[in-house]
């Protein structure tokens, strides 16, 4: 486990441009270290607002594409196409914009693909991709991801781990179905806290007043349960990217600021 560090930006723009710029460096970093790199994606503003960052980036073309992996930490369990499917999205911010190998785009299944309306089957078969990617140097049933990026929701919810929710007492699985979420859809699908912790860094994006909250109590000590946030950490590096509003609330000095 990794202790917490903090970067706070002014507004949540200039968070989304240093993270890309950030994001960048470590992909170029373990391509040249390893040939590939691997990334998980995160949806909703803030992980959008990134990938846009990173496309307009003036860097973004020191990243060899077609040498990264891209996954997601959850997926709304939509038909495919859907505009609130975070593949889609992502896909307009970013990815159809640069030239990535198909085949390492490892998208979440979709409610009308193979598995139909069985959430459960499609989050049993991502986790099977995710073991046939996972290399003897990983140690586990996942790749050990280079960066995992994680959205911060004002209740402390992290991909679709949900407080008390059953999703975020898995400590088996690395996929799992989600059912009756709070926010609609109702039904995800979701890497399980044991999948996230396998990533070498794992990055927790927050801004806005409405986040405020939600970072002050997952920093404070709070069971993950209750606060899934607090239970989202990397293997090297647990890295905190907010915007000056949703570190408001922040006891001022009680966490180092994380180096550059």
């Amino acid at each position: 486990m990794s202790a917490p560090q903090l970067v706070v930006h002014r507004d949540k723009e200039l968070m989304a441009q240093a993270a890309a710029a950030r994001l960048i460096t470590r992909i170029v970093d373990a391509q040249a270290a390893r040939g590939s790199a691997s990334v998980v994606l995160t949806g909703g503003r803030n992980g959008n607002g990134l990938l846009a960052a990173l496309g307009s980036a003036p860097a973004r073309d020191a990243v060899d594409w077609s040498r990264l992996d891209l996954w997601w930490g959850d997926e709304r369990f939509l038909p495919e196409g859907d505009p609130e499917r975070n593949v889609t999205q992502a896909r307009e911010a970013l990815l159809d914009s640069v030239p990535l190998d198909p085949a390492r785009v490892h998208a979440m299944p979709a409610s009308d693909g193979p598995y139909g309306n069985d959430v459960e089957a499609a989050a049993a078969a991502y986790a099977a991709e995710l073991a046939a990617a996972a290399g003897p140097e990983d140690h586990g049933p996942v790749p050990a991801f280079d960066v995992l990026m994680l959205g911060v929701g004002p209740d402390t919810h992290v991909a679709s781990l949900f407080p008390e929710l059953p999703a975020v007492r898995e400590t088996e699985r690395t996929v799992v179905g989600v059912r009756g979420a709070p926010k609609p859809p109702p039904t995800r699908v979701s890497l399980t806290l044991p999948a996230i912790r396998a990533a070498r860094e794992v990055w927790l994006l927050a801004a806005g007043e409405d986040k405020a909250k939600a970072a002050a109590i997952a920093l404070s000590g709070a069971g993950e349960v209750q606060a899934p946030a607090a239970g989202a950490y990397g293997r090297s590096r647990t890295l905190w990217l907010l915007d000056a509003a949703a570190a408001s609330e922040l006891p001022r000095g009680l966490y180092p600021p994380a180096s550059a």
